[in-house]
């Protein structure tokens, strides 16, 4: 009988640290692309320019990047016990959009309004309290190695970087 006992606590021992090491690994959100899905609700397309609106956590210097759809935001993050998360300090170029069906500071006040996240098969989502998610967004790959894709000179015309 003591065998059994403690073969049952040696298997529900091995059985709960490999559960853990898999949710551990499932819940890294930083150094990801991440690529708006929804937005309170609703289906995100392309943008006019046709580009991605998303954004990357790096997690070295907690600083978030990323396109809202016609211009570029930056600022700060903390994640805090749990899944907890905050930006702070946020900013973004101030180009002149064209008019759409997408509201560039509908997506950006989400960072402002957001405190928490959950991650489900590589969907993540930002959320404030219980309420449903305030946007999603699907895994596009890891940013390591990724080049900048653009940037914008003085005169607000794109201009290609190599590294």
């Amino acid at each position: 009988m003591k065998f059994k006992w403690t073969l049952f606590a040696l298997l529900t021992l091995f059985v709960m640290s490999c559960k853990s090491y898999y949710e551990e690994k499932a819940e890294v959100i930083t150094e990801k692309h991440w690529k708006l899905k929804t937005l309170e609700g609703k289906e995100i397309m392309n943008n006019s320019e046709n580009r991605d609106i998303h954004f990357t956590l790096s997690a070295k210097e907690n600083r978030v990047n990323g396109f809202s759809g016609c211009n570029s935001f930056f600022g700060e993050f903390k994640l805090e016990g749990g899944k907890s998360i905050r930006f702070s300090n946020l900013g973004s170029t101030r180009m002149a959009c064209p008019d759409g069906d997408f509201q560039e500071q509908d997506f950006l006040n989400v960072f402002n309004t957001v405190d928490n996240y959950t991650i489900v098969n590589g969907v993540l989502s930002l959320n404030v309290g219980r309420r449903a998610p305030l946007a999603v967004f699907d895994i596009i790959g890891k940013t390591k190695n990724t080049k900048i894709a653009n940037r914008f000179d003085t005169k607000n015309t794109k201009r290609k970087l190599s590294n």
